[in-house]
């Protein structure tokens, strides 16, 4: 929806054309907030402010770039500051930048911008803002409310209370500062102590197809740090590794590449490469548990320290004792021939076995402790 002269921009305080628009079903309407002369001075979005080539907010740019914000900001200075603007636009084809960046050739820190802006959309920025009639329990369109019923996360985060010529100069912006913080907090890629290593492991090169990283794309990139030894692709993993000729050519190669290589819109993964042989060493250190098997505790004479043992006896529970068995029941049998009614007994006795007996065969007269 155009509105010619629809409001006034919120910089310059001067009438401009509106435009109106809903990026996608459910999300919030846009509007745009400046002027094109005040979006052309700063390379920024009329509607989020943000900078054009990088996606990132005023603030970032500026600090990375070391531009140093010497717009006029109120009265007639600014005025005639626009003026200028104008003139200088209206004498060009409108395709040449007027903004500071322009002239900035700073290559290590265009990388660093190029490594904090999001390579996805972030589509949230589109959702409609929470309903405050729902938050305090008065809401009574239901669905078909435009704002969310949600309650809000954090009240006190600062991200809720941003101010558009905060954003738009660069100054006291909470976003600029998250992403900062998180840029200076982001993980570094440190050589390993074996200086032999001169392998680089290269990842995320994509799927078998057109789109995929190919040798040639690799070899093109990685010549400029140094010689190539060795450059082997591993197609089915989508993975590289690069041999360097030199330590030092495989250090500059890491630390200029490291969360900064975009080839056909990939960003790459880059690691230090580990030898098979160490890879091997520490896999044979390694032994796998056996279940159901307790362990035993440190011998006494491999123990670092008393205290240690202890710690380790104290954390662990000793192996049970094994049970113990007693000799197994015997048949007790006579070793006399039980006497019968009628027979005289006799002093001495012969050995009396069952087995001549056949009326003791099967019977149940085997005493049995």
């Amino acid at each position: 929806m155009k509105d010619k002269h629809g409001r006034e921009c919120k910089i310059c305080e001067r009438p401009f054309t509106t435009f109106r628009w809903q990026p996608g079903k459910g999300a919030r309407y846009k509007n745009t907030e400046l002027c094109q002369t005040c979006a052309k001075v700063k390379n920024v979005c009329q509607t989020c402010m943000f900078d054009l080539e990088y996606g990132l907010p005023v603030q970032v740019r500026d600090h990375e770039l070391q531009i140093a914000d010497n717009i006029p900001k109120q009265g007639a200075n600014r005025d005639f500051f626009l003026q200028n603007v104008e003139r200088t636009l209206g004498q060009g084809d409108g395709t040449q930048p007027i903004a500071q960046i322009a002239n900035n050739m700073d290559q290590a820190a265009h990388d660093r911008l190029r490594r904090m802006a999001r390579s996805q959309p972030y589509y949230k920025r589109n959702a409609p803002h929470i309903c405050s009639f729902f938050v305090k329990g008065e809401c009574k369109r239901g669905e078909e409310c435009p704002y969310r019923h949600e309650k809000p996360t954090d009240p006190d985060d600062p991200l809720s209370r941003q101010n558009i010529r905060d954003r738009y100069y660069g100054t006291n912006d909470p976003v600029a500062e998250k992403i900062l913080n998180r840029a200076a907090a982001a993980p570094t890629l440190s050589p390993p102590a074996d200086t032999t290593i001169t392998t680089l492991y290269i990842g995320n090169l994509g799927p078998n197809g057109p789109q995929q990283v190919t040798e040639k794309d690799l070899n093109d990139f990685f010549y400029q740090y140094g010689d190539i030894r060795c450059l082997r692709v591993l197609t089915e993993k989508g993975c590289a590794f690069i041999e360097f000729t030199t330590r030092e050519a495989a250090e500059r190669a890491a630390e200029r590449s490291f969360n900064k290589t975009f080839i056909k819109g990939r960003r790459l993964t880059i690691r230090w490469g580990e030898p098979q042989a160490k890879r091997a060493a520490d896999n044979s250190n390694y032994v796998t548990p056996v279940p159901s098997v307790p362990i035993l505790p440190i011998p006494d004479g491999l123990a670092p320290s008393t205290s240690s043992q202890q710690r380790f006896t104290g954390s662990i529970p000793r192996p049970p004792v094994p049970p113990t068995f007693s000799a197994p029941t015997r048949l007790v049998v006579p070793n006399v021939r039980p006497m019968k009614a009628g027979e005289p007994s006799s002093s001495s006795s012969s050995i009396y076995y069952p087995s001549q007996d056949p009326t003791r065969l099967g019977a149940k007269g085997d005493v049995i402790e």
